[in-house]
């Protein structure tokens, strides 16, 4: 396929993801998102597991400063340090929500992801497609993802939530990354790292649509939000992984 018809391809897919997202319903948030099957207290704290598995996220955020030296293309530089820090303050949101569940603390949970997902798109545009369109499309794509909070947060002050934005920033990526991998073979960041962080993040989708399953499921040791967390922060240690560089078409 040539460079041409991959770039009307992808484009292709992205209109038509956004175009199908605004022709949905607006999308409330559903109150019951917030009664997570594991209530327990530990050591004084509130929904102490839901808060502890956030800590992967700070670590994976702090070795990621500690190993910028190791990436592979300096010129991702500035997308990497956006994205270690974005990682990081995950931790740090959901931690927050999670002690304190309730719209107002889930902005800070959610606001991270945001950034993280729309850096790590222009990233990928930025080795694989064109190195000035993603570099140009780093901010734009960023204030994106937080706008796509800021819309919620107003439609739901207004009395008619709306989460048609924020679905589309956190799951557009997840169809366009592997389109990119699969068409577009040449670049610094490793392809197998990526392909094992999408399938972590899948795990972690899983997890949290099982949540009550699997903490019935373990008698109550585990809930799958909790684990959900530890494998969303694996993806993103396998994100960060891949700046380190590597085969490009390794699947």
């Amino acid at each position: 396929m040539t460079e041409p018809l991959k770039g009307l391809l992808l484009a292709f897919v992205a209109a038509a993801a956004i175009a199908g997202v605004w022709l949905l319903d607006p999308i409330p948030q559903d109150p019951a998102f917030h009664d997570f099957a594991d209530q327990r207290a530990l050591f004084g704290l509130p929904h102490f597991w839901n808060v502890a598995t956030n800590l992967p996220f700070l670590l994976v955020g702090v070795l990621g400063w500690l190993w910028i030296s190791r990436i592979a293309s300096p010129m991702l530089v500035t997308h990497y340090r956006v994205l270690c820090t974005a990682i990081a303050l995950v931790a740090l949101g959901s931690g927050w929500y999670h002690h304190e569940p309730a719209n107002a603390t889930l902005v800070w949970d959610r606001l991270p992801m945001t950034i993280a997902f729309m850096t790590l798109l222009s990233a990928l545009i930025a080795d694989r497609i064109s190195w000035l369109l993603g570099r140009a499309l780093l901010w734009p794509l960023v204030v994106a993802g937080i706008s796509s909070i800021a819309w919620w947060v107003r439609t739901e002050a207004a009395g008619a939530g709306d989460l048609r934005a924020y679905a589309l920033v956190q799951f557009l990526p997840l169809a366009l990354i592997p389109l990119i991998l699969l068409l577009w073979h040449t670049g610094s960041l490793a392809a197998r790292p990526l392909w094992l962080a999408l399938g972590a993040y899948a795990l972690a989708k899983l997890m949290e649509h099982l949540d009550a399953a699997v903490f019935a499921a373990t008698g109550g040791l585990v809930a799958g939000h909790a684990l959900k967390h530890l494998a969303a922060a694996l993806a993103a240690w396998w994100i960060l992984r891949a700046f380190q560089g590597g085969p490009a078409r390794a699947l």
